[in-house]
């Protein structure tokens, strides 16, 4: 089987996310009740090539990432109350909490047809800028799951940075809960 070399198979899940309202409280509370670290945060910044159901985005976002063991978990939040699938989300609940699962897939377009071939519909686009250098897409899988399926490419560059912060949790002092900024 193919693995990446931060540990998980190609075409599984690589991560869980959840949509937060403080981020910063928030990667201290997962830090402090589940040891999970350290983090990276990225932002806030406005996705460079999101498109939200087919429109152009401008939402204001803060992610946040860690690993436990070969699972990376990602914290969102959103700035401002722009159309987003994060938005749409919180509408349907009524509180922050799990948004979705993400595939990690060396060939992109062929997991990407997969999803689409079962009906699923892109709910959000993008391509993250360096250094990640990776196109995502979410799928609402709403009708088979509770919450949204991203699919995100690894090349080389993304497989690089993943393993940096997998490897940083497996080196972390426990104390530090950032280290990085971005």
């Amino acid at each position: 089987m193919d693995r990446f070399s931060f540990g998980p198979r190609d075409n599984s899940i690589i991560q869980i996310a959840y949509s937060v309202a403080d981020i910063e409280e928030d990667m201290r509370r997962y830090t402090e009740l589940l040891h999970v670290g350290p983090w990276f945060l990225v932002g806030p910044f406005v996705p460079p090539k999101g498109v939200y159901r087919g429109a152009p985005t401008k939402m204001r976002v803060s992610l946040a990432f860690a690993y436990t063991g070969e699972l990376m978990i990602e914290l969102i939040e959103q700035h401002d109350r722009e159309p987003s699938v994060f938005q749409e989300m919180l509408k349907a609940r009524g509180a922050h909490g799990f948004h979705h699962w993400a595939i990690g897939a060396r060939d992109f377009e062929k997991t990407a047809a997969l999803y689409r071939a079962r009906g699923y519909q892109e709910a959000f686009s993008d391509t993250a800028p360096a250094p990640l250098s990776c196109r995502v897409i979410y799928f609402d899988t709403g009708r088979d799951l509770p919450g949204l399926l991203e699919v995100i490419e690894i090349n080389t560059a993304t497989e690089e940075v993943y393993r940096g912060m997998y490897q940083a949790a497996r080196e972390w002092n426990g104390k530090d809960h950032i280290v990085h900024r971005s």
